[in-house]
């Protein structure tokens, strides 16, 4: 047994001695700050979503005018948990560090920022230095950060030996880097039945939006636009999980925009095609976005999922969402099984440039709708006393395979460069089967996952 920093690592000569060891080792830990519990996170993102912020990310124009003057004023709130990363393969790295060379192999996303902060903890020329990627069961932002991979560099060093470092599922799942919980309010002027207004107000722990994410749709359709953010520190080791904040963003919005037009008697597609035609016209600041690109896609999409046009007993969800330099329009068809809705396909338009490997591309769209779909459905986690309260998925819940929908992937034909397919078409997934949801059930949905309105999915 090693003990090195706030760490203990059992060796053995094979994975099963290695976890008999650390069943039978008994650790006494100090606690040096408050143990953290979800609840306590939620109250306090709750309070901070009502606190003006110091400096918006963005203001075009006036909101609080608009809002003042308006017909009327919606504003909801929408809240995701944290969530693990449960790549399939848990986390593991080989290290043999010697006096002559130090030799990395294993799954890693970062080697050059892993190889740099290797050669600076064991200072170290980087030069003696290599780093060897093996095939990866899973990514998805887990193994960015290369914390394994240095835990087996530390052992290896302290040892003298060449190791192996095992993470079993439940090291993996409660010693994670977490994707942050957060909360958006969301809130909207109607004046002679047009949107005038538009504030978006962010809470994530230990992280806020990228710098570009404010600049998103609608940024730039509207004169009046607010977005402002708050950050709520934690012990919990955050970051990056598959599409990065819009992997949430992308359901608040999309919802939001649904029950707008609804409230608007306006077709939700019609209505997000008049903001870009709004965007076009150059009322405020430029977005990070083409809207004759997303346009494209959302007609794309519409034309393609029959919108407005769906089989009895076929109710249908619409969302469109530009993330990740790639823009998604997806419709989701969802059916009523047992009193219960289920999705059955989902239609997904992409505009992601020229298309270089079509049938990646599609396994990429279809991928990453089915895990938008599953995490919105079924991810949940939180923490209580410092501690996850989920270790293994005899708890935590994934998609099953009888729960995955169709999904039909096309794709704008054009000659822009390429763009990258591995995250976007994720972020809408949850907006337009929610959207979809309620049109079969008259229920909104305002927190994931959905699975926790037991009244509504059993």
């Amino acid at each position: 047994v090693l003990q090195f920093g706030d760490k203990i690592a059992v060796l053995a000569n094979s994975t099963w001695a290695a976890m008999k060891g650390k069943k039978a080792l008994v650790a006494e830990w100090e606690v040096d700050s408050p143990l953290e519990n979800t609840d306590d996170h939620n109250s306090a993102m709750l309070e901070l979503l009502n606190k003006p912020s110091e400096a918006p990310v963005r203001k075009d124009g006036n909101v609080n005018a608009a809002f003042n003057i308006a017909d009327q004023v919606v504003e909801r709130v929408y809240e995701a948990p944290f969530l693990p990363h449960n790549c399939m393969e848990p986390m593991n790295f080989f290290a043999n560090v010697t006096d002559e060379k130090v030799e990395l192999v294993g799954p890693i996303q970062t080697p050059k920022w892993t190889r740099a902060r290797v050669a600076e903890l064991l200072e170290r020329d980087e030069n003696e230095i290599s780093v060897e990627m093996t095939r990866m069961g899973g990514g998805f932002g887990r193994r960015l950060y290369g914390d394994f991979a240095l835990e087996a560099v530390e052992i290896s060093n302290l040892a003298k030996v060449p190791v192996q470092i095992i993470f079993s599922r439940a090291d993996d799942m409660a010693a994670g880097t977490y994707r942050p919980a957060s909360k958006y309010k969301i809130k909207a002027a109607i004046k002679n039945n047009e949107i005038t207004a538009y504030q978006l107000v962010e809470v994530a722990v230990n992280g806020n939006m990228y710098s570009v994410l404010p600049h998103n749709f609608p940024a730039g359709a509207l004169a009046n636009y607010q977005v402002d953010n708050h950050r709520l520190e934690s012990n919990i080791t955050t970051g990056a999980w598959r599409a990065p904040y819009t992997n949430f963003l992308g359901f608040a919005e999309q919802s939001f925009f649904d029950e707008l037009a609804e409230i608007m008697s306006i077709d939700p597609v019609q209505l997000r095609l008049n903001l870009l035609e709004q965007a076009k016209k150059g009322i405020a600041e430029k977005g990070n976005y083409e809207p004759d690109r997303m346009i494209e896609t959302i007609k794309l999409a519409a034309s393609k999922g029959n919108w407005g046009n769906s089989p009895e007993g076929v109710y249908q969800g619409f969302s469109a969402y530009y993330s990740h330099n790639t823009y998604v329009a997806q419709v989701a068809n969802v059916i009523m099984e047992n009193d219960k809705p289920k999705v059955e396909k989902i239609i997904c338009a992409v505009d992601c440039g020229i298309v270089v490997n079509p049938l990646a591309a599609k396994n990429l769209v279809e991928g990453g709708v089915v895990d938008g779909i599953g995490h919105a459905m079924y991810g949940d986690f939180g923490f209580e006393n410092g501690k996850p309260l989920f270790d293994n998925f005899d708890k935590y819940r994934l998609i099953r395979f009888d729960e995955a929908p169709i999904v039909e992937a096309h794709f704008v034909k054009n000659d822009f460069d390429p763009t990258g397919l591995g995250e976007p078409t994720l972020p809408p997934a949850g907006g337009a089967l929610a959207n979809a949801i309620y049109a079969a059930t008259g229920k909104r949905l305002y927190k994931q996952p959905f699975i926790q309105h037991a009244d509504l999915l059993g």
